[in-house]
């Protein structure tokens, strides 16, 4: 797959794939990181007058539901201010209105591509004649969603096997060179910092991870998997049930390696005022409810973090979106700031966080792949240009 200014794109009908999964919370968009980023590429198809139709999915749509919650709409109207063009978004993924609206208009946006997913995963299973539909409607392919490029679905991977012509963009270059520092030549020791909300999609990454690097430290949701597969008491706190026992194999194989909390901030299940309270993690309750990292851990992860050549975060450790529980988080960001070493960092959470505290020039370069740029880390490759032309 050749890069988009190796190929001439001129006067050409591009379809342009672009990760505009963003948070959305009572229909505001918490961070627009992502699609300012999708804006160079954009703005390269426009100067070479092309016909632009923008493709992305937003959330997971296993629900009619979630189709209510997850419509592309709120994604066109932010991309209409940041580039000061008119978008004209159709509501649905397939049809006459949408090949229509990109022969006639500058730059379409179309559906949510996961709803193609209510029918059969047609989009996430890479249905092949969804993908051949894709494909036929334009002249060239431009794939520059690299928080998606660990999968393999139709609207990536499945229009490259049938467009005649596939590039990749500029973010996806962007994220190559960014992230070369601990996809080749790592300097040691380097330690992996992981958080959010659960370790469901994250044990065979973990796995690999810890095969290469120094350190793992855990926080969050993830760390109380962690936590209760070592045997401690993490009371009524979030974990995955289902995915102990794996856990506990890599604590008794990483032993040195795995790095978890000593202390957490808790409050009680039901409480009438939310009052947190940090605690030892030997002292939890059955009724507490783990929010966030204690002290006690910054300071454990500190001496780790200050030895360390190399550094990945991913996510939070704890819920830093309610004051009362993101001072972990805060402080964490605090440590890596003077941190004299690389320090990168990946996924819609640790970015969201890093804005919001305006921690950006703390680090050599921000990532806006989660599971992706795991992936990548982990594996050296990028799934969806698996087999390219």
């Amino acid at each position: 797959m050749k890069f988009i200014e190796d190929y001439n794109i001129d006067n050409k009908k591009v379809i342009l794939r672009l990760d505009l999964n963003v948070t959305i919370k009572n229909n505001k968009i918490l961070d627009n990181t992502k699609i300012v980023k999708s804006l160079k590429t954009i703005n390269y198809c426009l100067e070479h007058n092309d016909h632009i139709l923008i493709m992305s999915h937003l959330g997971k749509i296993k629900t009619e539901e979630d189709r209510g919650k997850n419509s592309l709409k709120i994604v066109c109207d932010e991309l209409r201010k940041l580039l000061h063009k008119d978008i004209y978004f159709v509501p649905r993924t397939r049809g006459k209105e949408l090949e229509d609206s990109f022969s006639k208009h500058v730059i379409t946006m179309m559906e949510n591509t996961r709803f193609e997913d209510l029918d059969g995963k047609k989009e996430s299973g890479c249905d092949e004649e969804l993908s051949k539909y894709w494909a036929s409607l334009g002249d060239v392919f431009v794939n520059d969603a690299f928080g998606t490029t660990h999968r393999k679905h139709a609207s990536n991977y499945g229009i490259s096997k049938y467009s005649k012509v596939s590039l990749y963009g500029y973010l996806i270059q962007e994220e190559i060179n960014g992230l070369k520092p601990i996809i080749s030549d790592v300097k040691r020791p380097f330690t992996v910092i992981m958080g959010g909300a659960k370790v469901d999609d994250k044990v065979a990454l973990i796995k690999s991870l810890l095969n290469d690097a120094d350190y793992l430290l855990v926080g969050g949701g993830i760390a109380n998997t962690f936590l209760k597969a070592s045997g401690k008491e993490i009371g009524k706190s979030l974990y995955s049930k289902e995915y102990v026992d794996e856990i506990k194999d890599l604590l008794n194989k990483y032993s040195s390696k795995i790095i978890m909390p000593i202390d957490v901030v808790v409050t009680e299940e039901n409480s009438i005022i939310d009052e947190p309270n940090n605690i030892s993690i030997d002292d939890m309750k059955s009724n507490n409810i783990i929010y966030d990292i204690g002290p006690n851990t910054i300071n454990n992860y500190k001496d780790i973090i200050d030895n360390s050549n190399t550094i990945f975060l991913n996510g939070t450790v704890g819920k830093y979106e309610e004051p009362n529980y993101a001072n972990g988080t805060k402080e964490l960001l605090n440590v890596l700031k003077h941190a004299k070493c690389i320090k990168i960092a990946g996924g819609g959470d640790a970015l969201a966080s890093i804005n919001s505290l305006h921690q950006e020039s703390s680090f050599n370069y921000l990532s806006t792949g989660g599971g992706a740029t795991l992936e990548y880390i982990a594996t050296k490759k990028l799934a969806c240009f698996e087999d390219e032309k």
